[in-house]
């Protein structure tokens, strides 16, 4: 049993919300037939494929649907993290009761394959030479998620290593692998409060997407920094091609 990541899937199932890709750049040809090519070509019913975020163009849950259907169709199951495009995205609560293979993290972890994932949305960080007032609240509040979701994966961490057959096991023998939608920070030779808190969680794996165009690859955060291993992770930079991180 695997886990794979891709995000940026780019959805647009939806008749009224119909949004070729392509007109990005050739990495976007074709994107959704190659990405199920691949994800049914590597993903096996027991796997976990995790998607943080920009899932549907959908702006209504009912547009959006038409692609949460599709990706449940895919096989394995699925955890899903929210986007800056995911408009549809509304409670939490209901979009958990609607599918059987498909699990929509928010401000909590998921357990799988002996790792605990967790993470959030994130924003544009502080460095960004765009960053506003308005963007310093919801950056403030996605520390708050982030946090909220660090906190949830180090108990569920303590409580598997406590139900584990080495009962003294610390809680460091079940990694927390962090997933966010935007990259950590805006400038990769910078830092910001998402990535002290990877550092005061003890978190050693970053993915997140977000970033596209080859200009954007060569220059947002990759490998280590600080001790922790950043890794870019959208479906135009990965080729339509789910990446196995277990």
């Amino acid at each position: 049993m695997s886990i794979f990541v891709i995000g940026d899937l780019h959805l647009s199932q939806c008749p009224d919300t119909d949004k070729p890709m392509d007109v990005f750049g050739s990495r976007w040809f074709n994107h959704e037939e190659r990405i199920r090519e691949n994800w049914c070509r590597k993903v096996g019913p027991d796997d976990t494929v995790i998607i943080p975020g920009d899932i549907s163009w959908g702006l209504k849950l009912e547009e959006a649907v038409y692609d949460l259907d599709w990706i449940e169709q895919l096989p394995g199951k699925k955890l899903l993290l929210k986007g800056n495009h995911d408009l549809w995205w509304t409670g939490i609560t209901k979009l958990n009761k609607m599918y059987d293979s498909l699990h929509f993290l928010q401000y909590d972890s998921y357990v799988v394959e002996g790792i605990c994932v967790c993470g959030t949305r994130g924003w544009i960080t502080p460095d960004d030479d765009d960053f506003t007032e308005a963007d310093e609240k919801v950056y403030k509040r996605e520390l708050l998620r982030l946090e909220a979701s660090l906190q949830d994966a180090r108990a569920k961490a303590a409580e598997v290593s406590k139900t584990s057959a080495v009962a003294d096991a610390p809680d460091t023998e079940i990694p927390l692998v962090c997933f966010l939608h935007f990259p950590p920070v805006s400038h990769a030779n910078h830092y910001s409060g998402f990535m002290q808190l990877f550092e005061d969680y003890g978190v050693k794996e970053v993915y997140y997407g977000h970033i596209h165009g080859e200009d954007g690859f060569r220059t947002t955060i990759q490998g280590n920094h600080y001790g922790v291993e950043y890794k870019l992770i959208s479906a135009d930079y990965l080729n339509c091609n789910p990446l196995q991180i277990r």
